[in-house]
């Protein structure tokens, strides 16, 4: 079963439902399939404090329930479901949707989101939003003055420390390796900071806590004669081991970097396929924030319609 579109948004979330805002306005008809988990990452925090215009703050799932909202309210089309395959060789495009529906579309915004990485623990699921965060720009400001841990020894996880630093009592940087591998200034950087303890040749067991995080149990030298269980106090547990942009199924005919994140042109959410742009995390390694990902929304769809207007 086929159908015609002129604007296909695939995917949920801040930059997804702010493209159909836009394109709604401007009269292109957008159907948005939202995806695995419809209103993106930002589903699973419970506050949010830095977007615009709540002052107060508001859930995550809130915010995304009123964008949706706001879309629909200019004639948006929002469907449940997972955009599964691609065929971008020729115009119009074709997407496949849950492995049966084939929709033809004249131009199409990748919406798609990147998912962090988990270490796999039960307990990650457990305290998700209850002191588990893969997000420090976003979730730092409630573990003012307390202590936190991070988990990775990357520039990401780095970066992430210094930052929470600035707000916590104390950070333990978690490391599996008996090294860093990020870039040599911010090794300095964190091995200088008097409020970050590194700790090398641990592994994180599992987490402990009533009802939120209160603790972490690790293992020091795994599987080595000098193995040691300890156990660290801590408020937050911070994931920071990278994240996997949802791009697969389009890089056949899109440009994406070495992680997978998909590459624009400088400026624009344009990919190298004309009459197709991306917004929000699947496009941006560096920010991931739900106001840039809004932002980068509003430029995919007024292309969109510069597009169809040609």
């Amino acid at each position: 079963m086929n159908e015609k579109v002129r604007c296909l948004i695939i995917g949920s979330g801040p930059a997804g439902y702010t493209a159909a805002i836009y394109a709604s306005r401007a009269n292109l008809s957008p159907v948005l399939y939202e995806g695995m988990q419809p209103g993106g990452q930002l589903t699973t925090t419970n506050d949010v404090e830095n977007f615009p215009g709540y002052p107060a703050g508001i859930t995550g799932t809130e915010l995304m329930e009123d964008l949706k909202k706001q879309a629909e309210r200019f004639g948006a089309d929002i469907r449940f479901g997972l955009a599964t395959s691609t065929d971008l060789s020729s115009k119009p495009y074709k997407v496949t949707i849950d492995g049966e529906k084939t929709i033809e579309a004249e131009t199409i915004i990748i919406s798609t989101g990147a998912t962090a990485k988990y270490l796999g623990l039960p307990d990650e699921q457990k305290y998700a939003g209850s002191g588990v965060s893969a997000c420090a720009t976003c979730d730092g400001f409630f573990y003012r003055k307390l202590t936190v841990a991070v988990v990775g020894g990357g520039d990401t996880a780095c970066e992430e420390a210094i930052y929470l630093a600035g707000l916590a009592s104390k950070v333990y940087l978690i490391v599996r390796k008996d090294f860093l591998r990020a870039s040599k200034i911010m090794q300095n950087r964190v091995l200088e900071n008097p409020k970050i303890e590194v700790l090398f040749e641990h592994e994180t067991l599992g987490l402990t806590g009533v009802g939120v995080v209160q603790g972490a149990d690790l293992v020091k030298h795994r599987g080595q004669a000098n193995e040691t269980n300890i156990h660290i106090d801590i408020d937050g547990f911070f994931l920071a081991i990278g994240h996997k942009p949802n791009s697969d199924i389009f890089k056949p005919w899109i440009d994406t970097d070495e992680v997978g994140y998909i590459k624009t042109i400088p400026g624009t959410p344009k990919t190298n396929v004309s009459g197709i742009f991306a917004a929000g995390d699947v496009a941006d390694p560096h920010y991931r924030q739900a106001i840039t990902a809004a932002g980068t929304g509003c430029q995919a769809a007024i292309e969109a319609e510069r597009y169809l207007s040609l």
